[in-house]
């Protein structure tokens, strides 16, 4: 054999051996592109401890970027561990929460296909750890998968290193810097984990980059109330704070909205949110304006903001805009806005999408209460309790006290929905608890979608409520009886058949 090609062949191999000894570069997760789909997940969930084999649960958290919401799946494994759940996609590919009730705080990112099938299969060892992880095509590294969570918590969970120092005085421009110093330097954690690969920390960046600027930026004002007491340790004077104005959001330039990974990010769906509810930037509502006509009127507002005056971007955001109405007071399309989507997206993606939804929330339309706003302002903190069940007499009171920004509030009500219309021809009253944490006009369209009997509470009668009942965080619910005699104080929600049962057990 000619010297050469026993030199192209030694070089082919090394090559080949040195392609198989990089895991991270053999697995690509892709770009994501918006399509209106369907996944399978199937698999089986074990473990050496002596478990109940009749109740263990898998939950699955799927974000949907189009609609603008995360969606909660969850089966029960039978005797031998098998499961298999069907959820609806947005993307070709997504990123999923996977855990088990075994260890309910121990979660995987999976990918998703559309029109695909993932098979997980998971083992747990005598202490609940990952004893083994099969996931079938695969689709990211196993540390991708382990890793994830993990070191958004890391992140989040890292303290400052240096006392804080007071913001609330100065110039907004200075809490900007310190907030962009503070996330690069939590973005060092992610970077010099080892275990996950470069392409995994593009997404992970973009999408704790989205969530903190959300959590801690967004809201000028109760980001520098929060500085205030934090440096000065005052829990009842208000500090006098400048006013910003649209020019403050300026930062979303530094994100490249742009880039259609963010579709993959589980808190792109919250962020774009927070933009179309933010009352400084100002956007208008969709409602039933033909969609060119709102891009127009967006594009003047947050062209500038965000640094591009065309692209995807704007279509998602018009998409989102739809489904606050779909999600946020759970109101169908009406026929004039079906036709503005149909005029605009023609038979594409998004129509397809928002069509979709606009089905499911036609059919949870059928059974929504109508909202109910009691004022009991003047009713002393110890007769609040009392005040409301009495208005009820006869029926058994279900009491939910929540606020707007209780991610799990929001999440148990969702997941309650459904079964919550299973009581709309019985005797039962469902009311919800909320007081001036929750801001009044955000409420007000929150509880929309909520329907039934709500009430603004002033702080004096939710402490006096908190107080009396022992309760120490929210949510939290309270169960009376048809004769207006308390039965049962619950925190967390406990799943829809427990709280079927409960108050079938009084009916």
């Amino acid at each position: 054999m000619p010297k050469i090609i026993k030199l192209t062949l030694l070089c082919i191999c090394g090559l080949l051996f040195f392609l198989s000894c990089k895991p991270f570069d053999a697995i690509v997760i892709g770009t994501p592109i918006i399509k209106a789909g369907t996944a399978k997940i199937t698999g089986r969930i074990t473990s050496k401890n002596d478990v109940n084999k009749d109740s263990i649960y898998v939950n699955i958290f799927v974000p949907h970027p189009i609609t603008g919401e995360v969606v909660q799946y969850k089966a029960l494994a039978d005797r031998s561990g098998k499961f298999s759940i069907d959820v609806d996609v947005e993307t070709n590919i997504s990123l999923i929460g996977l855990y088990t009730s075994l260890k309910p705080y121990k979660s995987l990112l999976i990918k998703l296909t559309s029109g695909g099938v993932t098979n997980v299969d998971v083992a747990y060892d005598s202490n609940f750890g990952f004893e083994k992880i099969n996931i079938t095509p695969t689709g990211m590294t196993q540390n991708d998968m382990k890793r994830g969570l993990e070191v958004i918590g890391e992140m989040i969970e890292l303290k400052p290193n240096k006392a804080p120092e007071p913001l609330y005085n100065k110039n907004p421009n200075e809490f900007l810097d310190q907030a962009k110093a503070s996330v690069l330097r939590r973005l060092e954690l992610l970077n010099k984990d080892s275990l996950i690969s470069k392409e995994f920390k593009g997404i992970l960046s973009k999408d704790f980059r989205i969530w903190i600027y959300n959590v801690h930026a967004f809201d000028y004002e109760a980001a520098m109330r929060l500085n205030y007491r934090n440096v000065s340790q005052d829990r009842f004077n208000e500090p006098v704070i400048k006013k910003v104005d649209r020019s403050y959001y300026r930062f979303l330039k530094d994100f490249n909205l742009n880039d259609p990974q963010y579709l993959i990010c589980s808190s792109f769906w919250e962020f774009q949110k927070t933009i179309l509810q933010n009352e400084i930037i100002g956007l208008p509502e969709i409602g039933e304006s033909d969609i060119p006509s709102w891009l127009a009127k967006v594009k003047v507002v947050l062209s500038d903001l965000v640094g591009f005056k065309d692209g995807q971007y704007y279509d998602v955001l018009a998409a989102n805009a739809y489904g606050r109405q779909l999600n946020e007071e759970v109101k169908p399309l009406s026929e004039k806005q079906k036709t503005n989507i149909a005029a605009y997206w023609k038979k594409g993606e998004i129509a397809k999408i928002l069509l979709r939804k606009n089905q499911q929330v036609v059919e949870l339309d059928k059974f929504k209460s109508p909202v109910v706003v009691n004022d009991i302002s003047s009713v002393p903190d110890d007769k609040v309790m009392e005040t409301i069940v009495a208005k009820h007499k006869g029926k058994v009171v279900f009491i939910d006290l929540w606020a707007t920004w209780c991610g799990p509030c929001l999440d148990a009500m969702k997941q309650f929905g459904s079964a919550k219309g299973e009581f709309h021809d019985k005797a039962v009253a469902f009311v919800y608890l909320t007081n001036a944490s929750s801001p009044r006009k955000l409420w007000e369209e929150k509880i929309k979608g909520i329907g039934s009997e709500h009430y603004y509470l002033k702080d004096t009668q939710w402490e006096y409520i908190m107080n009396h009942f022992g309760l120490e965080y929210i949510p939290s619910y309270l169960l009376y009886n048809k004769e207006g005699v308390f039965i049962n104080k619950v925190s967390a929600f406990p799943g829809n058949e427990k709280v079927k049962a409960m108050i079938n057990g009084l009916l």
